[in-house]
């Protein structure tokens, strides 16, 4: 019997000390956290886990000292695990095609930029007399 008891206080002492649970028990007076029996202990802890953002790929957070004022940031990126709606997933894809839009343009922008490069270099004048000025300026930058 003494044994089974020593186990059940040792895992609540184990869980006790579990981070998130530790928290919220420091912030009670040490009778009421004696009080709690494991089974509530883990109940808690579950409802305390619903609750937690989890890792992220990129976690900053810190503060900014404005005057006489504190303010914290927050910035967290990586994989969406939740379910969007579908205003957000419209929202996504909105994002997606102006961001590849713009990926598009200034790829085919330095490709042209390359084609013309490549073509002054090697002499070619299609307009006889006429020049946007980039070889000039490239030759005087890095050749």
């Amino acid at each position: 019997m003494e044994t089974l008891a020593a186990e059940n206080t040792a895992a609540r002492n184990k869980l006790k000390n579990e981070t998130g649970l530790r928290k919220l028990l420091d912030r009670m007076p040490l009778e009421v956290q004696d009080s709690f029996t494991e089974e509530q202990l883990v109940n808690i802890k579950i409802a305390i886990g619903a609750r937690t953002w989890g890792s992220h790929a990129i976690d900053v957070r810190s503060t900014i000292k404005f005057f006489r004022y504190r303010y914290y940031y927050v910035f967290v990126a990586g994989r969406n695990r939740r379910e969007l709606s579908a205003r957000e997933r419209r929202l996504g894809l909105l994002i997606q095609a102006a961001a590849l839009g713009v990926f598009l343009t200034f790829s085919a922008l330095f490709g042209i930029l390359v084609l013309y490069l490549l073509k002054s270099a090697a002499g070619i004048d299609i307009f006889p007399g006429f020049s946007f000025g980039v070889w000039s300026w490239f030759k005087g930058e890095f050749l």
